[in-house]
């Protein structure tokens, strides 16, 4: 016990987003699938509506909301934040949800996870998934240091966040990272907040699609896909196998875990088809499920939508609260 509290302690560093965190490094030393020219900084871009954005990973962490003792409920949950697989909206789809569910007594961890990027990355299509599955090992194999029970450890995600954390809990059969001690990297739970779910070319999100799947293109090569002078990303073909890998309404099973959803029924940046193409494929295998939806509010609206007057979180958090009983 001492030791491994020693290594978190040495793992730590502190970080400030508005009040300070502790934040730990996913990997000891340089994370697998990692290219030699890596970028070792993030680089971040200021936006007023959502906050400060991650345009670039340097080294993949968690950063820790652990509640106070006497709210803690034992139960943990990983938040990957959205982005088109292109950057990360940290702030309002991570940070300000980590600070929700430790409210609610949650030990909650914000994924840094590194977006694919094929001149870092060797293989592109698998690193965010590297990064959820250690996520999860890493709470999982320290659980008794946070005060977590191992076997209620979620992971939520919001847009291309969601994506992930569909992947994360249809993908966990197979290790994409070392797994010495065999730990289990199934979620025991799942939260998508306008999610990509499918990359079919009737609802997929294409953009998620091309950054994580698709060609890696030379400036000169985009020429061959505009028209009327504008880059038409459905032309740019993507392996079909690679279709069929990652869309996760396809990878659901009996083992699949209990899953909410929510979604706005206007969304024109990720179609509601996502949700229920995903919400269909849950049901099909009996797994326990919860939903909400709202008339209107668009894409990308965090915790925030401001076209109603009704919070998600809440019902979301009833519902968590009965599933972990």
């Amino acid at each position: 016990m001492k030791t491994q509290l020693l290594t978190i302690i040495l793992w730590a560093s502190i970080h400030c987003f508005g009040f300070a965190q502790t934040v730990i490094d996913l990997y000891k030393g340089t994370a697998p699938n990692s290219l030699p020219n890596a970028p070792q900084k993030d680089s971040l871009v200021p936006r007023k509506d959502i906050g400060s954005m991650v345009v670039q990973v340097g080294k993949p962490t968690l950063t820790l909301y652990l509640p106070a003792k006497e709210k803690a409920n034992g139960a943990a949950i990983i938040i990957c934040p959205g982005g088109g697989y292109s950057i990360l909206a940290i702030e309002h789809e991570g940070y300000q949800i980590a600070e929700k569910m430790q409210e609610k007594g949650y030990a909650a961890f914000v994924l840094k996870y590194r977006l694919p990027k094929a001149d870092f990355v060797k293989n592109k299509e698998i690193v965010p998934l590297q990064d959820a599955q250690r996520a999860i090992q890493l709470v999982r194999e320290n659980a008794s240091q946070w005060s977590i029970n191992p076997n209620k450890i979620g992971i939520m995600g919001s847009s291309a966040g969601g994506h992930l954390a569909a992947t994360a809990a249809t993908h966990f059969g197979k290790a994409y990272i070392d797994n010495p001690k065999g730990t289990s990297l199934r979620p025991d739970f799942l939260a998508l907040n306008y999610p990509v779910i499918s990359f079919n070319n009737e609802v997929g999100h294409l953009g998620s699609r091309l950054n994580l799947i698709g060609p890696v293109l030379k400036d000169k090569d985009w020429d061959a896909y505009k028209v009327d002078g504008k880059v038409d990303i459905s032309l740019i073909p993507v392996p079909q196998e690679g279709i069929a890998e990652f869309s996760n309404e396809l990878k659901v099973t009996q083992n699949t875990p209990p899953t909410f959803v929510q979604h706005a029924l206007d969304d024109s940046g990720v179609k509601i088809d996502n949700s229920i193409l995903f919400l269909a494929a849950l049901q099909k295998y009996g797994i326990r499920t919860g939903c909400f939806f709202y008339a209107k509010g668009g894409h990308g609206y965090g915790l925030d939508n401001k076209t109603s007057d009704t919070d998600w979180f809440e019902p979301f958090a009833a519902w968590l609260e009965e599933v972990l009983k």
